[in-house]
Formats: structure tokens, C-alpha cells, sequence
């Protein structure tokens, strides 16, 4: 078996599947990816795979799908589960199913039964959480030096933004998800502050004062100029996290809380709004990677009219 892959980016490929001896028929592999991209009039999709053990590494390639429904409602950044169809002369993705979040932290109705009661009591529950394509509205929190940070300042840049709170007590919730922000900030330290910018609000604003997030960040050796940690007055932190369907509450001094982190493209409109802490850091990466890929063939395309 030969396996020819085509760079056309950082971690990106095309794949092509050359079995010039395969004279059983189709081979067919189970495996789960994140999406990055999807393409409907063309039948494809694009998607970070994990590895198939004994077949090929974790990358990021365009599949072909040969059945439409298999993309029905996809969107980018949701997991999936499919069955890769390997024949002689070609590979396609088939069965494409969306994994839905389910937290290990607690069992699936306490944690629904939980996320109604928190939205009846905090008045969120008539809050509509942006569509993938939205342009996200303005906003405006504080950042570390209590200085005002917009949104709308970062207009052209590609945002990756996330959700946590300093006094989480759970390595693989908001630690993890900070974590992601730090490959990040490594993986991108050529793009950042230039085409991409990082943001981490906290959903406690009333404990995480800047100072709080000040020493926080120092965790993750954050630049301050790329990678901004933002707090505010409760209200305006709501918000923000109406506008991502997060749920939060106090619970014996610590927070019950979904996951959420979003990328939104240089024109303000949401790209994805993943939800949980299923994907790998690479994952995440390669589909900030895709959306400063896009943007950038956008922003040439709209240069030439």
C-alpha cells in the first residue's frame, strides 16, 4: 500500500490512496476527526483526523463523500465519527455522524436537568446563543491592566476565543482548555497579533479580577499584546457568554459549567462554537489554521474587484 499525501499547508493534505495490488475490494476503516470545512456543491469535506493504528498518522485531509446527506448540517468544529472506504483506486468518507458533547463529569440528565435550572434562574433561557455564519455583535470587557477591550478592535484578525475560570478544580475542563490556547500561542507565534488574536473570558468575574487573571495567565506565559485574559462587570460578562450558549453556576464554591470555545473569522462571523473538550489541541489548531487560510484567499479575492 502507498499512501501519497499533497502539502497545500501547515498540517494540511490532500489524501490519495494508491493500492495498485488490492484485489479484494474495498478496505473500510472506523475513525473520528474534527471538521474543519465543509463543501457541499463539490460532495467533500475536510477533516482532522485521528490515527488509524497501522494505516496512517493524525492529519488533516479533504475527503470525498459520495452520499450528500452525509453533510447535511455539518458544521466546523464538531466532532465526528465515520467510516473511511478505501478502494483500489480511490478513498471516500461514508455513515458521517456528529458526536454530541457528553460531560464525564456528570451523568447526561443531572447535567441537562442542571444546564434548564440554570438557565431558568439566571433569566438566560429566552438569550438565543449565535448560528455558525452570525456576525458576533460587539462587545467590550477589562483586561489584565483594567484597560477596555473591544471586539471590534481586532476587525481583520481571526479570534479564537474561550471560556474558563481561575478556581476550576478539574484538570481536563477549563486547565485543558487553556492548555489548547497555549499550543496556540506556540504553533502561531508568527501569525499572532498580526492575523490572530487570542481571548479568554472568565465566566466568574466576581472572584477573577484582573489581578486574578493577571497571575493566571503568567501560568501559560501569555503575551499580554496577543493573548488577552478579559473579566468585567457581571452583566457585561453574561453576555458574552449568552451570545456562545455557555451555562454556569455557583456550586459549593466552585462552578458547574459547559465548555465552549469559538473561532470567528476577520469579518466577525462565527466560524464554530465547539462545545466540550473532545478534540486535541492539534485539532483546534489545524482549524484556526483553515480559517486563516480562507480568510486570507477572501481577502485576496475581494482585493481583485
Amino acid at each position: 500500500m502507498r499512501i501519497l499525501l499533497t502539502n497545500v499547508g501547515y498540517r494540511f493534505a490532500i489524501f490519495v490512496v494508491l493500492i495498485p495490488f488490492l484485489a479484494w475490494g474495498s478496505q473500510q476503516y472506523s475513525t473520528t476527526g474534527m471538521v474543519m470545512k465543509v463543501d457541499a456543491p463539490s460532495n467533500t469535506v475536510v477533516i482532522s483526523c485521528q490515527s488509524i493504528p497501522g494505516f496512517m498518522d493524525a492529519m488533516t485531509m479533504s475527503f470525498a463523500v459520495h452520499d450528500s446527506r452525509d453533510l447535511a448540517g455539518l458544521t466546523p468544529g464538531e466532532m465526528v465519527g465515520f467510516t473511511l472506504v478505501v478502494e483500489k483506486d480511490s478513498a471516500y468518507a461514508e455513515h458521517i455522524k456528529v458526536r454530541p458533547y457528553q460531560s464525564s463529569e456528570q451523568d447526561p440528565f443531572t447535567a441537562q436537568r442542571l444546564k434548564l435550572l440554570n438557565r431558568v434562574a439566571s433569566g438566560s433561557g429566552t438569550t438565543k446563543a449565535l448560528a455558525i455564519g452570525d456576525v458576533v455583535p460587539d462587545f467590550t470587557l477589562l483586561d489584565t491592566d483594567r484597560h477596555s477591550v473591544s471586539l471590534s478592535q481586532f476587525s481583520g484578525k481571526v479570534i479564537a476565543l474561550n471560556f474558563i475560570y481561575t478556581s476550576c478544580a478539574l484538570p481536563n475542563f477549563c486547565y485543558r482548555i487553556s492548555n489548547n490556547f497555549g499550543v496556540l500561542q506556540r504553533r502561531f507565534k508568527e501569525q499572532l497579533g498580526i492575523k490572530l488574536v487570542l481571548l479568554t473570558v472568565t465566566f466568574d468575574p466576581e472572584r477573577d479580577q484582573p489581578e486574578v487573571l493577571a497571575r493566571y495567565a503568567q501560568t501559560w506565559k501569555a503575551d499580554p499584546a496577543t493573548w488577552h485574559f478579559l473579566t468585567g462587570p457581571v452583566i457585561n460578562v453574561r453576555r458574552v457568554t449568552d451570545m456562545f450558549g455557555m451555562d454556569f453556576f455557583p456550586d459549593e464554591g466552585l462552578m458547574n459549567h459547559t465548555l465552549h470555545t469559538a473561532v470567528i473569522d476577520r469579518r466577525r462571523k462565527l466560524v464554530a462554537n465547539i462545545e466540550g473538550n473532545q478534540y486535541s489541541a492539534e485539532q483546534l489548531g489545524d482549524l484556526v489554521q483553515t480559517v486563516l487560510g480562507e480568510s486570507a484567499a477572501g481577502l485576496k479575492s475581494s482585493s481583485k474587484r
